[in-house]
């Protein structure tokens, strides 16, 4: 499961006005663009919204990222039909906002908001535009709120998963699944939170964990694990159509 960030981006690049006077979006909202990921990076201001949908999983790599696992296969979202509609309650944050994203300069001292050239919903003399006499819409004006409020959380993020390092709480962790139809799917390269070493944990730790928002995050990954029934329904049904 480890990903080469970041996922569904192939030509991102910093809108300028002039440049993108006449780009816009497309009307209709279509995540086919997600159909063949298994998995998303989840940031940890979604936990508790995500667990009720997704598996919350630690992607294996030198700092282990959080993601919403969407499918049992590598190349398949169950969460995305043919028409391209989200069939869950819940998208996670990574995909509503592309084709947006942040992204540093040469010298890394800031950010640039960036448009991903090879979206299909991304157009020119059509569609909802980014700009008008020169500044950003209110389309354009949201995205670069979503975006930076969304890098606020990835920050948030790390500093909670480098605490998860430090505690020796990751573990790693594999699924072996059988279906009705008598297929074995083998799924690797991620980490769990070890419940008992984190029951383990010294009180002044829990104490610290409460103050900085961190336990409500380890008892939601804790309860999205019973979304793995639900992934192999899902692997099931889409088997029989």
């Amino acid at each position: 499961m480890t990903q080469a960030q970041p996922v569904f981006y192939k030509q991102p690049r910093p809108l300028r006005a002039e440049q993108d006077a006449t780009l816009g979006l497309l009307e209709r909202v279509d995540y086919s663009f997600a159909s063949i990921s298994n998995s998303v990076p989840l940031a940890a201001a979604e936990f508790t919204q995500a667990c009720k949908h997704y598996p919350i999983l630690f992607a294996d790599g030198a700092k282990p990222q959080p993601v919403a696992l969407l499918g049992l296969r590598g190349g398949e979202n169950l969460f995305v039909n043919e028409e391209g509609a989200w069939n869950s309650s819940y998208v996670p944050a990574y995909v509503r906002r592309y084709p947006f994203i942040f992204m540093e300069n040469a010298d890394k001292s800031e950010y640039a908001l960036c448009i991903d050239d090879a979206a299909e919903g991304v157009v020119r003399e059509e569609g909802r535009p980014l700009f008008a006499d020169g500044k950003p819409t209110p389309l354009l004006e949201n995205a670069l709120a979503f975006c930076r409020d969304y890098q606020g959380h990835h920050v948030f993020t790390e500093q909670f998963v480098a605490a998860l390092g430090e505690a020796d709480l990751l573990t790693d962790n594999r699924a072996d699944v059988s279906l009705a139809t008598g297929e074995k799917l083998s799924l690797g390269g991620f980490k769990v939170i070890d419940e008992a070493r984190f029951n383990q944990l010294p009180q002044e730790t829990f104490l610290l964990w409460r103050e900085r928002g961190w336990l409500h995050l380890v008892y939601s990954h804790f309860i999205s694990m019973s979304n793995w029934s639900t992934l192999i329904d899902l692997t099931a049904e889409r088997a029989k159509a």
